[in-house]
């Protein structure tokens, strides 16, 4: 999750053509953060830090198109490094910044609106616990 201003950073993504947060699975040897920062990198085209971790979600128990794999989502806000322009990536065909309140079509197998309200809270808010199933 990446926030700039009162913004979230999402991707249209190429798959269904609906918005997700930058993300993807795990590369072999990279920690989740690593992950996590190289798939921002990859979809919206900016270095970010990964700086808390503030949930960790079992896919199959939310409100997630249903999916027949069975995994973990773990979230993570961000911190964009300065100066540096948004740019889709070759898994995306669009990027952009938009307000809580005036969200895109999501997509909802990859990410609901509770997901990106839970990470303003916590941005907020940075004492909350971690959210987990």
């Amino acid at each position: 999750m990446v926030f700039k201003e009162k913004q979230v950073l999402l991707v249209k993504e190429k798959m269904d053509g609906l918005w997700s947060l930058p993300g993807g699975y795990a590369d072999l040897g990279l920690s989740a953060a690593e992950n996590t920062e190289k798939e921002v990198y990859e979809e919206a085209g900016i270095l970010v830090k990964a700086s808390h971790l503030y949930a960790v979600r079992h896919k199959a128990k939310g409100d997630y198109k249903p999916d027949i794999r069975d995994f973990y989502k773990l979230f993570f806000l961000c911190e964009a490094m300065p100066e540096q322009e948004i740019k889709a990536g070759m898994e995306t065909d669009d990027v952009g910044y938009f307000a809580i309140d005036d969200l895109p079509p999501l997509s909802q197998g990859r990410v609901i609106v509770s997901d990106i309200e839970h990470a303003w809270e916590f941005l907020c808010d940075p004492s909350r616990p971690t959210l987990f199933d």
